[in-house]
């Protein structure tokens, strides 16, 4: 299938791709609107790690919000029943039932010349990288991750019993720690890609009671942001130990804590890890995080 979409904005609106042909005609994809919410949310809760990123958006800000970056589109079979949702903007993800509804989103997502980062399941992102290969779009990086998820706190460690969540005060420290931690991770500064919408996104985070932190004598020696929250799933990024206090235990504490605080209220934890990043990877074993699924990240240079 040879890409069909063009990106179409209008004043004041979140950019969406208007379909300039037909998908085949056993589907029909088109934008979701508010009226879809609740179908939309029972067909994510069927794979809630692997969804928890775009039910929490829509549970946080509905399904048409510029706070989503992006647009929320569907695809449904003859029944109109939905089998595939796809959020496409700066970060793209798909959750696909099918072939035929990942053949969609993948010949939609080259013309979206918004998005620099889409993340998936391995094979599936691989098939939509090869769309992309046909369009004459590269990734400047791709990189290989696991997805994780833990069910219980580890026992017979102790908790970290001034873990607090975030406050204004933590603001600036916060930005600075996520700033690093995305050069480090994508090879680009996020303060330089968009540091008005980092900047409010960090802010509303920490507003909603979503960054943990320890701070002792004025430094930040651990932070974990929630990205997303839904009733069955936590999804973490951003985990960080100050440098100066890595290997005596406060990675381990924190992340003992903090599961203690959070899976009393959500069944599972999830999060992604670089697979080459051996280091990381036992700690999040040793922590009780275990793989789920192998995925890739694609990061795309601004066009």
């Amino acid at each position: 299938m040879s890409s069909a979409f063009a990106l179409a904005e209008t004043e004041g609106s979140t950019p969406q791709l208007s379909l300039s042909k037909t998908p085949p005609s056993s589907l029909r994809v088109h934008a979701l609107s508010g009226g879809h919410q609740d179908e939309v949310l029972a067909f994510l809760a069927q794979r809630p790690i692997h969804t928890v990123f775009m039910s929490g958006l829509i549970r946080d800000n509905g399904l048409v919000n510029v706070a989503n970056r992006g647009t929320f589109y569907g695809c449904r079979d003859r029944r109109g029943r939905l089998t595939g949702v796809a959020l496409i903007g700066p970060k793209t993800v798909i959750e696909a039932r099918n072939d035929a509804a990942l053949e969609v989103f993948a010949s939609l997502t080259p013309d979206n010349l918004t998005g620099h980062l889409i993340r998936g399941e391995q094979e599936q992102i691989e098939y939509v990288l090869s769309k992309y290969a046909e369009a004459g779009r590269t990734p400047r990086q791709v990189s290989g991750e696991f997805l994780l998820e833990q069910k219980a706190a580890v026992s017979g460690v102790a908790g970290e019993p001034q873990l607090r969540l975030a406050c204004r005060e933590d603001f600036e420290s916060i930005v600075l720690i996520n700033a690093a931690l995305g050069l480090e991770e994508s090879g680009i500064n996020p303060l330089s890609l968009d540091r008005p919408g980092m900047l409010v996104r960090t802010a509303r985070r920490v507003d909603q009671g979503r960054i943990w932190v320890l701070v002792q004598n004025g430094r930040m020696v651990f932070k974990a942001d929630i990205i997303s929250e839904t009733p069955e799933a936590i999804f973490i990024e951003g985990v960080y130990v100050q440098p100066e206090a890595r290997r005596q235990g406060y990675g381990l504490r924190c992340m003992t804590q903090l599961a203690r605080n959070l899976l009393g209220r959500v069944q599972s934890i999830c999060l992604v890890v670089n697979e080459e990043n051996e280091r990381a990877r036992a700690f999040y074993q040793r922590t009780g995080f275990q793989i789920r699924s192998c995925y890739n990240t694609a990061y795309f240079s601004a066009v």
